[in-house]
């Protein structure tokens, strides 16, 4: 078990102290990160004492203490994964070559691409959902959304050293814009598209939590592959956090769901019925859920892509586990049958197989969110109710890739403007939807009791009972 050094003023395992320029770089970049934190995390919390876990090692088997801190006070780190002295590349055009611990010259913009692009998430998704404690459903959401920020603020750091140690004052320069740039800030947004979209109710928070940080999942999974030995332990300790907030967004969306077919017991499917009881009916749940997954399948990218190319052949950015699934780890020999799009046909086509690494990890993406919705479906099948959530086809309410631009309906057919326009209310959230939910956003305090849209867990945090003082207001 590697223990974290929560001695130096930056928690860390990677021996900051015996690079005293590094050090003196973070150290400079700690106050500049407390001051985003303070003008972006969470409003109005930042004095309260928050029931939190904390990292003591990166062990995958009880790597984390709980205690109440204050959030300006939780011990943001860099904490990588044990490393193998001996590991190998294991895929790509230098399959089998000792795993890089410096950045290969040849490919040094292409990953500094890469980590930007995963570091500009993080903040991202702080900002998105930094007014929601407001309306908090119970002191145990409340905690769990302070839980999910800290952790994603970790993840910058976490990218933010790489930026620092390995790519001198590009790398500076890229850390400092990671605090400039603001989610949905028309002139200076967040990179991907997803991560400037409001979050402005708690059926948001738990859609993006199950849907975008599912996302996360997956790409985290592919970097956690990497030759580049200091991102692939990067990201596997940060798989370990992920975990939570994937935990979060699908029992937060089963206990609406449960709420909502105890209403229907009652008053039946009527959706109208179900909201006069300050209930989420399922027709609006599932047009959440259209919304979500449809903008985080944009997150892989197009299709065809030559980037996906370029970071698999230049052992970057792997498969989602890709020594354990596959045998093949060139990919050069081989191709991938996908459904093609000209903008009227759609048919199906052989690409190489390393232009198809979008898809590939699109295509797990999406058996991973089917298995969220087959949880949800059964508690709606336990409580004896008549209806089924689904997943939107991968064509659906696309922005990237070669479905954007073009109409297709849940079910993946081709259709006309005419025709979106008279299925859209039905197919995505409505501003009336978006209302309604919001009217029903009122924070409830009392410790051990939420509000009336969502059932409670079914046990508290770390063995703690559900009236437990998970926040200290």
């Amino acid at each position: 078990m590697t223990t974290i050094d929560y001695e130096s003023k930056i928690p860390n395992n990677v021996e900051l102290s015996s690079d005293k320029r590094l050090q003196r770089a973070l150290e400079h970049w700690l106050p500049q990160y407390l001051q985003w934190w303070h003008e972006m995390g969470p409003t109005d919390f930042e004095t309260k004492d928050v029931y939190l876990r904390t990292a003591i090692s990166v062990d995958s088997d009880g790597w984390a203490q709980f205690g109440h801190v204050k959030m300006p006070d939780y011990r943001w780190g860099i904490f990588l994964a044990e490393g193998n002295k001996d590991r190998k590349i294991p895929f790509g055009d230098h399959m089998g070559e000792d795993a890089w611990q410096q950045v290969p010259g040849e490919y040094r913009n292409w990953l500094r691409r890469v980590i930007v692009t995963q570091a500009d998430t993080e903040p991202a998704s702080v900002e998105q959902q930094r007014l929601l404690a407001h309306t908090a459903p119970s002191l145990y959401d409340m905690r769990n959304l302070f839980q999910v920020n800290v952790e994603e603020g970790r993840h910058l750091w976490a990218m933010v050293y790489l930026l620092h140690t390995y790519f001198g004052k590009d790398g500076r320069e890229e850390a400092e814009e990671l605090l400039e740039r603001r989610s949905g800030n028309p002139d200076h947004p967040r990179i991907l598209g997803t991560f400037n979209e409001p979050c402005r109710s708690w059926l948001d928070f738990f859609c993006f939590t199950m849907f975008t940080d599912r996302d996360g999942k997956f790409q985290l999974l592919s970097l956690a592959e990497s030759g580049f030995d200091p991102l692939a332990r990067t990201c596997r300790f940060m798989l370990t956090e992920e975990a939570h907030h994937m935990f979060v967004g699908q029992t937060g969306v089963g206990r609406v769901v449960q709420r909502a077919c105890e209403v229907m017991k009652e008053v039946g499917r009527d959706p109208k019925a179900v909201r006069e009881q300050g209930a989420i009916d399922l027709p609006t749940l599932q047009r959440y859920v259209n919304f979500w997954v449809s903008s985080s399948n944009d997150l892989y990218g197009a299709e065809v892509s030559s980037n996906s190319a370029n970071y698999f052949g230049a052992s970057l950015k792997g498969r989602a586990w890709e020594e354990k699934k596959y045998d093949d780890h060139t990919a050069l020999e081989q191709s991938k049958d996908i459904e093609t799009w000209d903008g009227k046909t759609l048919s199906h086509e052989e690409v190489p197989l390393r232009n198809a690494m979008n898809e590939v990890l699109r295509e797990e993406y999406i058996e991973d969110n089917q298995k969220g919705i087959n949880y949800w479906n059964r508690i709606i099948k336990e409580q004896g109710v008549d209806f089924e959530l689904r997943l939107p086809n991968r064509r659906f309410n696309r922005n990237i890739g070669m479905y954007a631009g073009y109409r297709f309906d849940l079910d993946g057919k081709p259709i006309d403007e005419a025709a979106w326009k008279a299925g859209e209310s039905a197919w995505l959230p409505t501003e009336d939807d978006r209302v309604y939910i919001d009217s029903l956003m009122v924070k409830v305090t009392e410790p051990g009791k939420f509000a009336s849209w969502i059932a409670p867990p079914p046990k508290g945090i770390n063995g703690n009972p559900l009236d437990f003082e998970y926040v200290r207001l």
